[in-house]
């Protein structure tokens, strides 16, 4: 159902040329629906495929109806998301043998980030007007306005901030930036713990596991949001477990935690949980690429 309502946005979207704020709206609406059925697809290079044609329709919508809140979240989580299932994976690839080459991709994967951040705090402008300005002089009180209906845009903000901070290796000046960052990643996380099955903790496996405790990091907090995230997800997603192998084992040295929790991965049917099907096969495609890496994560390798 949803692809079909997909393709008639998309014909409407085409086939008006200079369509109105109101027909940009209406197919705006449809087509913001559509990340669900890419969530349970079963073929990760269709969905490559599709991404920038759909991505770029809806940027092409969004210039008839540059207020639409379901076109701006639709923007930042599809931005984020192609940048990390896609191009940041097609830079790590290439890393280990060209590194100059794979500079190059995680610029890309930088641009993309930033594009959804981007669209993600103008969709929480949007939701909420003189949001930005609030943001920047009086960080606190901006966030109380919030409510759980602004947590997929407080999400998918921060996620796409995290991850340009993080591919910017040569980027200091971004590392400021962390802290607006957390503030709306830990706004999202108090309002609503268990979006999308434990998304929000599984972001801070990763935070707070990657980070020495100098450093504000601690991977008590980071078990603790592994197991919530489990919890939440009733087992069916697989990222909880890449990401702690990535993450928390990798930097313990502890190969035997690491092949653990891969060989869980791998083990795992997709298709139990359909919800997670896609999310879930690029976690596995990680999981691969993470054990060919073995030797270079582990020094006594």
């Amino acid at each position: 159902m949803k692809f079909v309502r997909f393709a008639l946005a998309l014909a409407v979207a085409l086939g008006a040329g200079g369509c109105t704020g109101m027909v940009a709206d209406l197919a705006g609406d449809a087509l913001s629906g559509g990340g669900q059925t890419f969530a349970s697809d079963d073929d990760p290079e269709l969905v490559r495929d599709a991404l920038p044609f759909a991505l770029k329709t809806m940027e092409g919508l969004l210039e008839g109806s540059p207020e639409n809140e379901e076109l701006l979240l639709s923007l930042a989580s599809g931005f984020a998301q192609y940048a990390y299932a896609f191009v940041q994976a097609d830079a790590e690839a290439l890393d280990p043998a060209d590194p100059k080459a794979a500079k190059r991709v995680f610029s890309r994967a930088a641009r993309l980030f930033a594009r959804a951040r981007r669209y993600g705090l103008r969709g929480l402008e949007a939701r909420h007007p003189g949001f930005s300005e609030e943001f920047g002089r009086a960080r606190e009180a901006a966030l109380a306005r919030l409510d759980t209906e602004d947590v997929p845009y407080l999400y998918w903000t921060a996620a796409a901030w995290a991850a340009q901070i993080s591919v910017s290796k040569t980027e200091m000046n971004l590392v400021g930036e962390l802290a607006p960052m957390e503030a709306l990643m830990n706004r999202a996380l108090a309002l609503d713990e268990a979006f999308d099955g434990g998304a929000i903790h599984e972001f801070f496996i990763s935070y707070d596991g990657g980070r020495g405790e100098s450093s504000g990091g601690s991977v008590a907090r980071a078990r603790a949001h592994f197991e919530r995230a489990r919890e939440l997800s009733q087992g069916q997603k697989l990222g909880p477990l890449v990401t702690w192998a990535e993450v928390v084992s990798v930097q313990a040295q502890d190969r035997k935690r690491f092949d653990e929790l891969l060989d869980q991965v791998l083990a795992f049917d997709a298709d139990q949980a359909p919800r997670y099907r896609l999310a879930n096969l690029l976690a596995q495609q990680r999981a691969r690429r993470l054990r060919e890496r073995a030797s270079d994560l582990f020094l006594e390798e």
